[in-house]
């Protein structure tokens, strides 16, 4: 009895180290080189953008200034209201030009008066003296008083619209249209015509400009990529974030670069207008503007998942060759990344147009090794078990 159950206890070891050979094997056959998805890139326009630092500036910016002297009788804006161009500020004690003008008109009549009575008297001359009734010099001397006449009432006339002018800047305008400061100074205060403090300050927010600041070592790298080919100017279209980190909701432009490097900080300064029209933007704000100068024509955007780092730190990715034995192998190359754009990494170097970057898969990828490679976004292929496996 003892014998029967050994030769059977053999028997069923047997069978069971047999099954378990066959399903490792069975599995150790199903299992083959790992399959990864794969992009054949091409290089494309990728613009370079830049963010700089800037401050905001009014569009445009007036002092208003006194013209003539004296007292300031009324103030006819509020502080910090819209004001339009001609719209009266001020109103300045006119009673001294009043008069002024008054008796320049006096003057001018005076003038034209005896004006008047040396041009009859040198006509009447002229006819007398060709009959020799008079003396030449007489007709001579009348004549002088009748043009010297004249030109009196021109200078009457000229000290007339003087007066008038001086009379009329007794009311002070708002020279722009534009948002009005407070007001320095008050009524009854004595203003100057040659006085260092402004009355007030008018600026217009709506455009508002945007100084950037560029360094001149950046700009010279520009426009060398420029003139090589390798870039081609973008678009010069703006966008700001503002002082609290949030974006600014509108788009502007820059209008122009100046010509000359600040000696002090070594930069550029490049303005940009930006609409205004709810008055966000007030001048001297600190802003930072995003824009893209360039466009480089050579770039290739490969998805961030594709791109790994090796120990030192170098950007890598997994490119698919022959491995010369009808198969595929992934073969590591080190590029070049200077940004990211939107879910993409922007590659400059390393990369030749047509390669085959791995983009799924890759944390199962050895350098060297064999895969099996299938276009990104194809469906994996799961076959069912075979009707040989034997069942457990």
């Amino acid at each position: 009895m003892i014998g029967i159950l050994g030769v059977a206890a053999l028997a069923l070891g047997a069978c069971s180290s047999g099954s378990g050979d066959q399903a490792k094997g069975g599995r150790g056959g199903a299992k083959g080189p790992p399959e990864v998805g794969f992009v054949v890139v091409q290089p494309s326009s990728v613009p370079i953008v830049t963010e700089l630092a800037g401050r905001t500036a009014a569009y445009q910016s007036s002092e208003v200034r006194p013209q003539v002297t004296g007292l300031i009788r009324r103030r006819f804006f509020t502080e910090g209201a819209l004001v339009r161009k001609g719209q009266p500020l001020y109103q300045i004690d006119p009673s001294l030009y009043r008069a002024s003008s008054n008796e320049a008109r006096a003057n001018l009549a005076s003038a034209a008066a005896n004006a008047e009575a040396t041009r009859v008297k040198a006509e009447r001359y002229k006819p007398l003296a060709d009959m020799q009734a008079v003396a030449k010099q007489d007709y001579t001397d009348a004549a002088a008083q009748a043009r010297q006449a004249a030109a009196t009432v021109a200078q009457t006339k000229a000290a007339l619209d003087t007066a008038r002018i001086n009379l009329r800047f007794t009311t002070v305008p708002a020279p722009i249209t534009g948002r009005i400061g407070r007001s320095l100074f008050t009524e009854g205060a004595l203003v100057t015509a040659s006085q260092a403090n402004p009355l007030t300050t008018i600026q217009r927010l709506d455009p508002i400009y945007v100084d950037i600041q560029q360094a001149s070592a950046d700009l010279l790298r520009l426009r060398r990529a420029l003139a090589s080919g390798g870039a081609a100017a973008a678009s010069a279209d703006v966008r700001l974030k503002l002082e609290d980190g949030s974006d600014y909701g509108m788009v502007g432009t820059v209008e122009f670069s100046e010509v000359m490097v600040d000696a002090a900080t070594g930069t550029v300064t490049l303005r940009a207008r930006f609409p205004n029209p709810q008055g966000l933007l007030l001048p001297g704000m600190f802003v930072r503007a995003s824009f893209a100068q360039s466009i480089d024509t050579n770039a290739f955007l490969i998805p961030q998942q594709a791109v790994t780092r090796d120990p030192k730190g170098n950007a890598t990715v997994f490119v698919v060759v022959p491995d010369g034995k009808g198969g595929s192998k992934a073969v590591s190359k080190q590029v070049t990344t200077t940004r990211t754009l939107g879910a993409n990494w922007v590659v400059t170097a390393g990369l030749a147009a047509g390669d085959k970057v791995i983009v799924q898969g890759v944390g199962k990828v050895k350098a060297d090794a064999t895969i099996r490679p299938v276009a990104a976004g194809t469906p994996q292929t799961i076959k069912a078990p075979s009707s040989d496996t034997p069942k457990s």
